[in-house]
């Protein structure tokens, strides 16, 4: 039986490949939430410290470029991952970049790639398992900020949850977090009784109690 490179590559390594439907399935839950965002949407608070909808919509979308171009060897481009407006059809754009990133990550056939992320590191790459790792925690955190704004339920998969939840707990607590633009905050404390989504938030700086104007409070917890 004939088998291309890629089969076989995924075959060689299949936490790898695991590690890529799962990222996929985080990216296009992601999807399903924006899809349902109109234009009157766009002004709303979110969980993301300052960002609006729109400000996360569009940091969003930019990350998927940058993610995209680091596997296919481009991510040393700074012009890759700059923020560009909205424009007329944000989800569409949206949509697209979605579907951008998830082909190219298709094309990285092994877990050592080396992927430049300049936002990350102008000094060093990194290996192409951790990339990926970074970009799925990414969405799920902004795929709850996304539900929280709109006042949506957001229930990723068991699965999905159990993966992200050791690169979460990864991601360095440190000042960095506290620079303007930063997508996360510094960790805040759980219950005991806190299950695998909430523990997630918390590690990356949200609160799991923050509630947007669907659900009658606006005023945003600055400490997420």
């Amino acid at each position: 039986m004939h088998t291309n490179s890629a089969d076989a590559s995924s075959a060689s390594h299949p936490d790898f490949a695991h590690l890529r439907r799962l990222h996929a399935q985080a990216v296009r839950d992601s999807v399903a939430l924006i899809r349902r965002v109109t234009p009157d949407d766009l002004s709303r608070p979110t969980p993301c410290s300052a960002w609006t909808l729109a400000e996360l919509l569009a940091h969003m979308t930019a990350q998927h470029h940058g993610f995209a171009a680091a596997a296919l060897g481009k991510g040393q481009d700074l012009a890759h991952w700059s923020v560009r407006p909205l424009g007329t059809d944000p989800v569409g754009l949206y949509t697209a970049a979605a579907e951008h990133v998830i082909a190219a990550f298709a094309t990285v056939e092994g877990p050592d790639r080396a992927f430049a992320l300049p936002e990350f590191s102008t000094t060093r790459t990194f290996r192409a398992v951790r990339a990926i790792g970074f970009h799925l925690i990414d969405y799920v955190v902004h795929s709850w900020d996304v539900a929280r704004a709109l006042g949506l339920a957001y229930t990723p998969d068991t699965e999905l949850l159990r993966a992200a939840l050791p690169i979460a707990r990864a991601v360095p607590d440190d000042d960095s977090r506290l620079a303007p633009g930063s997508a996360f905050r510094p960790g805040l404390a759980t219950d005991e009784d806190a299950d695998t989504l909430e523990r997630i938030l918390a590690a990356l700086g949200r609160s799991p109690r923050w509630r947007g104007p669907e659900d009658g409070t606006a005023t945003r917890d600055t400490r997420s």
